[in-house]
Protein backbone atom coordinates (compact mmCIF):
# COMPACT_ATOMS: atom_id res chain seq x y z
CA UNK A 1 0.00 0.00 0.00
CA UNK A 2 1.46 3.30 -1.25
CA UNK A 3 2.60 6.27 1.89
CA UNK A 4 -0.17 9.03 2.45
CA UNK A 5 1.01 12.19 0.71
CA UNK A 6 -1.07 15.33 1.67
CA UNK A 7 0.42 17.06 -1.50
CA UNK A 8 -0.85 14.99 -3.38
CA UNK A 9 -3.76 12.76 -2.21
CA UNK A 10 -7.45 13.84 -1.30
CA UNK A 11 -7.24 14.95 2.24
CA UNK A 12 -9.15 17.52 4.84
CA UNK A 13 -7.65 20.28 6.60
CA UNK A 14 -8.77 21.60 9.67
CA UNK A 15 -10.03 25.80 9.58
CA UNK A 16 -9.58 27.04 13.36
CA UNK A 17 -11.50 30.01 12.46
CA UNK A 18 -14.54 28.74 11.52
CA UNK A 19 -14.14 25.15 13.21
CA UNK A 20 -14.72 23.57 9.94
CA UNK A 21 -12.74 21.21 7.34
CA UNK A 22 -12.13 21.52 4.16
CA UNK A 23 -11.42 19.02 1.22
CA UNK A 24 -8.74 19.27 -0.41
CA UNK A 25 -8.18 17.71 -4.11
CA UNK A 26 -4.52 18.61 -5.43
CA UNK A 27 -4.46 16.14 -8.29
CA UNK A 28 -8.42 18.11 -9.72
CA UNK A 29 -5.89 20.94 -10.77
CA UNK A 30 -4.66 18.89 -13.80
CA UNK A 31 -8.25 17.84 -14.99
CA UNK A 32 -8.75 19.46 -18.53
CA UNK A 33 -11.41 22.57 -18.94
CA UNK A 34 -13.96 23.05 -20.95
CA UNK A 35 -16.18 24.55 -19.21
CA UNK A 36 -17.45 28.73 -19.70
CA UNK A 37 -14.62 30.93 -20.41
CA UNK A 38 -14.85 35.13 -19.15
CA UNK A 39 -14.17 37.42 -21.62
CA UNK A 40 -11.07 39.50 -20.51
CA UNK A 41 -11.87 43.54 -21.14
CA UNK A 42 -9.11 45.79 -21.65
CA UNK A 43 -9.52 48.12 -18.49
CA UNK A 44 -8.69 51.67 -20.07
CA UNK A 45 -10.07 54.18 -18.03
CA UNK A 46 -10.08 58.11 -17.68
CA UNK A 47 -8.97 59.64 -14.54
CA UNK A 48 -12.56 61.24 -14.72
CA UNK A 49 -15.60 59.88 -15.56
CA UNK A 50 -18.46 62.30 -16.07
CA UNK A 51 -20.72 59.60 -16.14
CA UNK A 52 -19.25 58.10 -13.15
CA UNK A 53 -21.80 58.88 -10.20
CA UNK A 54 -18.82 58.11 -7.72
CA UNK A 55 -16.04 60.74 -9.08
CA UNK A 56 -15.50 64.63 -7.68
CA UNK A 57 -18.23 67.13 -8.84
CA UNK A 58 -20.35 64.35 -10.25
CA UNK A 59 -24.32 63.70 -9.60
CA UNK A 60 -24.52 60.37 -7.55
CA UNK A 61 -27.82 58.25 -8.17
CA UNK A 62 -29.81 59.41 -4.98
CA UNK A 63 -29.63 62.97 -6.62
CA UNK A 64 -26.83 64.54 -4.50
CA UNK A 65 -23.67 65.81 -5.87
CA UNK A 66 -20.33 64.20 -4.83
CA UNK A 67 -17.84 67.37 -3.60
CA UNK A 68 -14.33 68.00 -5.48
CA UNK A 69 -12.96 65.60 -2.97
CA UNK A 70 -8.82 65.41 -3.35
CA UNK A 71 -8.04 62.11 -1.86
CA UNK A 72 -10.60 60.06 0.21
CA UNK A 73 -14.00 60.23 0.95
CA UNK A 74 -17.11 58.42 2.52
CA UNK A 75 -20.62 59.53 2.05
CA UNK A 76 -23.83 56.59 3.01
CA UNK A 77 -25.06 54.73 0.43
CA UNK A 78 -27.53 55.93 -2.01
CA UNK A 79 -29.10 52.36 -1.93
CA UNK A 80 -28.26 50.90 1.53
CA UNK A 81 -29.15 47.17 2.31
CA UNK A 82 -29.46 48.69 5.59
CA UNK A 83 -31.22 51.38 6.82
CA UNK A 84 -31.07 53.38 10.45
CA UNK A 85 -34.84 54.07 10.56
CA UNK A 86 -36.35 50.39 10.40
CA UNK A 87 -38.56 49.94 12.91
CA UNK A 88 -38.00 47.07 15.18
CA UNK A 89 -40.42 44.03 14.83
CA UNK A 90 -41.11 40.01 14.37
CA UNK A 91 -42.36 38.03 12.38
CA UNK A 92 -43.85 34.27 13.24
CA UNK A 93 -45.77 31.51 11.79
CA UNK A 94 -45.40 28.45 14.37
CA UNK A 95 -42.21 27.26 14.61
CA UNK A 96 -40.61 27.37 10.80
CA UNK A 97 -41.80 30.72 9.46
CA UNK A 98 -39.81 33.35 11.58
CA UNK A 99 -38.31 37.33 10.76
CA UNK A 100 -36.69 39.74 12.61
CA UNK A 101 -35.67 43.25 11.66
CA UNK A 102 -32.49 44.33 11.36
CA UNK A 103 -31.31 47.86 11.09
CA UNK A 104 -27.90 49.45 10.08
CA UNK A 105 -25.71 51.66 8.20
CA UNK A 106 -23.93 51.48 4.46
CA UNK A 107 -21.29 53.65 3.66
CA UNK A 108 -19.28 53.76 0.75
CA UNK A 109 -16.15 54.63 0.60
CA UNK A 110 -13.82 56.28 -2.49
CA UNK A 111 -9.99 55.51 -2.20
CA UNK A 112 -9.41 58.22 -4.76
CA UNK A 113 -10.53 61.13 -6.90
CA UNK A 114 -8.64 59.50 -9.86
CA UNK A 115 -11.18 56.82 -11.65
CA UNK A 116 -8.39 55.22 -13.68
CA UNK A 117 -6.70 54.13 -10.58
CA UNK A 118 -6.65 50.27 -8.20
CA UNK A 119 -5.37 49.30 -5.19
CA UNK A 120 -1.98 47.82 -7.05
CA UNK A 121 -1.91 51.41 -8.57
CA UNK A 122 -2.32 53.76 -6.10
CA UNK A 123 0.80 55.20 -3.52
CA UNK A 124 1.53 53.96 -0.38
CA UNK A 125 0.35 56.89 0.77
CA UNK A 126 -2.32 57.73 -0.75
CA UNK A 127 -3.57 54.03 0.58
CA UNK A 128 -2.54 55.25 3.92
CA UNK A 129 -5.67 57.46 3.83
CA UNK A 130 -8.07 55.19 3.06
CA UNK A 131 -6.91 52.91 6.11
CA UNK A 132 -7.01 56.05 8.20
CA UNK A 133 -10.37 56.53 6.96
CA UNK A 134 -11.30 52.77 7.61
CA UNK A 135 -10.17 53.62 11.27
CA UNK A 136 -12.42 57.02 11.75
CA UNK A 137 -15.59 54.58 10.05
CA UNK A 138 -14.93 52.03 12.68
CA UNK A 139 -14.71 54.26 15.39
CA UNK A 140 -17.45 56.34 14.53
CA UNK A 141 -19.80 53.79 13.77
CA UNK A 142 -18.72 51.09 16.26
CA UNK A 143 -19.45 54.06 19.24
CA UNK A 144 -23.04 53.62 18.36
CA UNK A 145 -25.15 51.64 20.88
CA UNK A 146 -27.42 50.12 17.81
CA UNK A 147 -24.18 48.80 15.87
CA UNK A 148 -22.86 45.55 16.79
CA UNK A 149 -20.59 44.87 14.00
CA UNK A 150 -18.85 46.80 11.65
CA UNK A 151 -17.81 45.13 8.42
CA UNK A 152 -15.19 47.21 5.58
CA UNK A 153 -14.54 45.54 2.52
CA UNK A 154 -13.93 45.66 -1.15
CA UNK A 155 -15.53 44.10 -4.23
CA UNK A 156 -13.06 44.55 -7.26
CA UNK A 157 -14.21 43.48 -10.56
CA UNK A 158 -17.26 43.19 -12.77
CA UNK A 159 -16.70 39.29 -12.38
CA UNK A 160 -17.34 40.35 -8.87
CA UNK A 161 -19.94 41.80 -9.24
CA UNK A 162 -18.74 45.16 -8.63
CA UNK A 163 -20.88 47.78 -11.08
CA UNK A 164 -18.66 50.35 -11.07
CA UNK A 165 -15.04 50.42 -11.81
CA UNK A 166 -14.07 53.75 -9.85
CA UNK A 167 -11.51 52.81 -6.68
CA UNK A 168 -14.09 52.33 -4.05
CA UNK A 169 -15.18 50.03 -1.19
CA UNK A 170 -17.77 49.60 1.19
CA UNK A 171 -19.02 49.60 5.27
CA UNK A 172 -21.77 47.86 6.56
CA UNK A 173 -22.58 48.19 9.87
CA UNK A 174 -25.03 46.12 11.79
CA UNK A 175 -26.66 45.52 15.17
CA UNK A 176 -26.03 41.64 15.16
CA UNK A 177 -22.91 40.47 14.94
CA UNK A 178 -22.86 38.09 11.33
CA UNK A 179 -22.42 34.59 11.13
CA UNK A 180 -18.47 34.30 10.03
CA UNK A 181 -18.29 36.85 12.65
CA UNK A 182 -19.88 34.86 14.92
CA UNK A 183 -18.03 31.50 14.12
CA UNK A 184 -14.34 33.15 14.28
CA UNK A 185 -15.41 35.13 17.95
CA UNK A 186 -16.62 31.28 19.19
CA UNK A 187 -13.47 29.83 17.92
CA UNK A 188 -10.80 32.37 19.24
CA UNK A 189 -12.35 32.89 22.49
CA UNK A 190 -11.96 29.41 22.93
CA UNK A 191 -8.50 29.30 21.97
CA UNK A 192 -7.78 32.45 23.93
CA UNK A 193 -9.29 31.09 26.93
CA UNK A 194 -7.23 27.86 27.03
CA UNK A 195 -3.27 29.58 25.69
CA UNK A 196 -3.90 32.82 26.90
CA UNK A 197 -2.80 34.11 23.11
CA UNK A 198 -4.05 34.86 20.31
CA UNK A 199 -5.11 31.82 17.94
CA UNK A 200 -3.77 33.71 14.80
CA UNK A 201 -0.66 34.92 16.84
CA UNK A 202 0.47 31.51 16.96
CA UNK A 203 -1.03 30.49 13.71
CA UNK A 204 0.95 33.08 11.90
CA UNK A 205 3.98 32.24 14.00
CA UNK A 206 4.07 28.24 12.84
CA UNK A 207 3.61 29.86 8.67
CA UNK A 208 7.00 32.05 9.70
CA UNK A 209 9.33 28.88 10.91
CA UNK A 210 7.19 26.85 7.56
CA UNK A 211 8.17 29.55 4.77
CA UNK A 212 5.59 27.61 2.30
CA UNK A 213 2.83 29.83 2.27
CA UNK A 214 4.40 33.20 2.62
CA UNK A 215 3.51 36.01 0.45
CA UNK A 216 4.58 39.02 1.55
CA UNK A 217 5.87 40.48 4.50
CA UNK A 218 6.74 44.13 6.34
CA UNK A 219 7.44 44.67 9.73
CA UNK A 220 4.40 44.72 10.99
CA UNK A 221 1.84 42.35 8.35
CA UNK A 222 2.52 39.23 6.88
CA UNK A 223 0.33 38.34 3.59
CA UNK A 224 -0.17 34.34 3.18
CA UNK A 225 -2.14 31.18 1.67
CA UNK A 226 -4.10 29.92 4.65
CA UNK A 227 -3.42 26.34 5.20
CA UNK A 228 -7.38 25.91 4.96
CA UNK A 229 -7.86 28.06 1.93
CA UNK A 230 -11.40 27.39 0.27
CA UNK A 231 -11.13 29.44 -2.71
CA UNK A 232 -8.10 29.47 -6.04
CA UNK A 233 -5.58 31.91 -5.00
CA UNK A 234 -6.90 32.70 -1.33
CA UNK A 235 -5.41 35.26 0.97
CA UNK A 236 -4.43 36.56 4.30
CA UNK A 237 -3.02 39.93 5.31
CA UNK A 238 -2.50 39.10 9.27
CA UNK A 239 -0.89 41.77 11.86
CA UNK A 240 2.25 40.35 13.64
CA UNK A 241 1.14 41.93 16.38
CA UNK A 242 -2.23 40.81 18.28
CA UNK A 243 -4.44 43.68 17.98
CA UNK A 244 -7.97 43.16 17.94
CA UNK A 245 -8.60 46.00 15.80
CA UNK A 246 -7.96 49.08 13.77
CA UNK A 247 -8.05 51.46 16.57
CA UNK A 248 -4.92 49.71 17.87
CA UNK A 249 -2.45 50.23 14.92
CA UNK A 250 0.12 52.72 16.01
CA UNK A 251 1.33 55.16 13.25
CA UNK A 252 3.83 52.93 11.67
CA UNK A 253 1.09 50.18 11.48
CA UNK A 254 -1.39 51.91 9.74
CA UNK A 255 1.42 52.69 6.72
CA UNK A 256 2.58 49.44 6.63
CA UNK A 257 -1.03 48.23 6.84
CA UNK A 258 -1.30 50.15 3.85
CA UNK A 259 1.91 48.39 2.28
CA UNK A 260 1.31 44.91 2.48
CA UNK A 261 -2.61 45.61 0.87
CA UNK A 262 -0.38 47.22 -2.07
CA UNK A 263 2.32 44.47 -2.17
CA UNK A 264 -0.58 41.64 -2.03
CA UNK A 265 -2.68 43.37 -4.77
CA UNK A 266 0.64 43.71 -6.91
CA UNK A 267 1.05 40.31 -6.59
CA UNK A 268 -2.60 39.27 -7.84
CA UNK A 269 -2.33 41.81 -10.92
CA UNK A 270 0.83 40.30 -11.85
CA UNK A 271 -0.21 36.55 -11.56
CA UNK A 272 -2.47 36.82 -15.22
CA UNK A 273 -1.55 40.09 -15.88
CA UNK A 274 -4.89 41.59 -15.73
CA UNK A 275 -6.11 44.16 -13.23
CA UNK A 276 -7.53 41.02 -10.65
CA UNK A 277 -10.72 40.44 -9.23
CA UNK A 278 -11.58 39.74 -5.68
CA UNK A 279 -13.83 40.37 -2.45
CA UNK A 280 -12.05 41.54 0.51
CA UNK A 281 -12.61 42.12 3.83
CA UNK A 282 -11.20 42.87 7.50
CA UNK A 283 -12.04 40.81 10.46
CA UNK A 284 -11.92 42.49 14.02
CA UNK A 285 -13.59 43.12 16.85
CA UNK A 286 -17.27 43.58 17.29
CA UNK A 287 -18.35 46.86 18.82
CA UNK A 288 -20.97 45.06 20.96
CA UNK A 289 -19.19 46.93 23.88
CA UNK A 290 -17.84 43.71 25.57
CA UNK A 291 -14.34 43.19 25.75
CA UNK A 292 -12.65 40.63 23.05
CA UNK A 293 -8.59 39.89 23.89
CA UNK A 294 -9.00 36.72 22.02
CA UNK A 295 -9.49 39.08 18.50
CA UNK A 296 -6.56 39.37 16.24
CA UNK A 297 -6.83 41.53 13.32
CA UNK A 298 -7.33 40.09 9.58
CA UNK A 299 -8.11 40.83 5.93
CA UNK A 300 -9.22 38.20 3.83
CA UNK A 301 -9.53 38.18 0.25
CA UNK A 302 -11.14 35.55 -2.17
CA UNK A 303 -10.15 36.23 -6.07
CA UNK A 304 -12.90 34.15 -8.05
CA UNK A 305 -10.20 33.17 -10.88
CA UNK A 306 -9.75 29.25 -10.88
CA UNK A 307 -6.58 28.70 -13.67
CA UNK A 308 -6.21 31.96 -15.63
CA UNK A 309 -7.64 35.07 -16.63
CA UNK A 310 -10.28 33.72 -18.58
CA UNK A 311 -11.58 30.36 -16.41
CA UNK A 312 -14.00 31.25 -13.43
CA UNK A 313 -14.19 29.58 -9.98
CA UNK A 314 -17.72 28.27 -9.29
CA UNK A 315 -19.16 26.70 -6.14
CA UNK A 316 -21.31 24.65 -7.37
CA UNK A 317 -22.37 20.88 -7.22
CA UNK A 318 -20.90 18.85 -4.18
CA UNK A 319 -18.85 22.46 -3.08
CA UNK A 320 -22.02 23.98 -2.61
CA UNK A 321 -24.21 21.50 -1.51
CA UNK A 322 -21.51 20.36 2.08
CA UNK A 323 -19.97 23.77 2.09
CA UNK A 324 -20.42 24.08 5.90
CA UNK A 325 -18.41 20.90 6.04
CA UNK A 326 -16.24 19.98 3.66
CA UNK A 327 -15.07 22.24 -0.01
CA UNK A 328 -12.74 21.44 -2.70
CA UNK A 329 -9.59 23.54 -2.45
CA UNK A 330 -7.63 22.94 -6.02
CA UNK A 331 -4.69 25.29 -6.08
CA UNK A 332 -2.80 27.81 -4.25
CA UNK A 333 -1.61 31.28 -5.11
CA UNK A 334 2.03 30.94 -5.84
CA UNK A 335 4.89 32.95 -4.15
CA UNK A 336 5.96 34.58 -7.14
Amino acid sequence: MSKFDYIENPHRRYNPLTGEWVLVSPHRSKRPWQGQVEKVVEDTRPSHDPECYLCPRNERIGGENNPDYEDVYSFQNDFSALLQDTPEGKFEDGDLFKAESESGVCKVICFSPDHSLTVPEMKVENIRKVVDLWCKEYKELGAREDIGYVQIFENKGSIMGCSNPHPHGQIWASGLIPLETSKETETQKEYFDKHGRTMLLDYLNGELEKKERILAENDSFVALVPYWATWPFESMIISKRAVSNLLELTDEERTDLADIYKKLTIMYDNLFEISFPYSAGIHQAPTDGEEHPEWHLHMHFYPPLLRSATVKKFMVGYEMLVRHKEILQQKELPKD
